[in-house]
């Protein structure tokens, strides 16, 4: 089992409802649940600072590549109209 802490949330008493109907509903303790919900925000947050900090890194480059936004847009057109005829 790994290492586990406590730390103690104020929650909204709304929030904290639908926790306690969800921990209900699920046999989950809200323990599990905050915890849970908690790795999968900081997740995402992770991944979105990395992707930012990756372009930013690109941005500041010596040969950069940019896109135009139309160009971009003509091309997903092309293949989305591509896999329609396909599939």
């Amino acid at each position: 089992m790994p290492h586990t802490t406590t730390m103690t949330v104020r929650l909204p008493a709304p929030v904290k409802a639908r926790l306690e109907q969800l921990a209900k509903s699920t046999d989950r303790s809200k323990a599990y649940l905050a915890s849970q919900a908690i790795q999968d925000y900081l997740d995402v947050q992770e991944w979105q600072v990395q992707a930012i900090q990756d372009a930013i890194r690109e941005a500041d480059s010596q040969n950069p590549v940019f896109y135009d936004h139309e160009d971009v847009q003509t091309t997903l057109k092309k293949l989305t109209a591509k896999r329609r005829k396909t599939a």
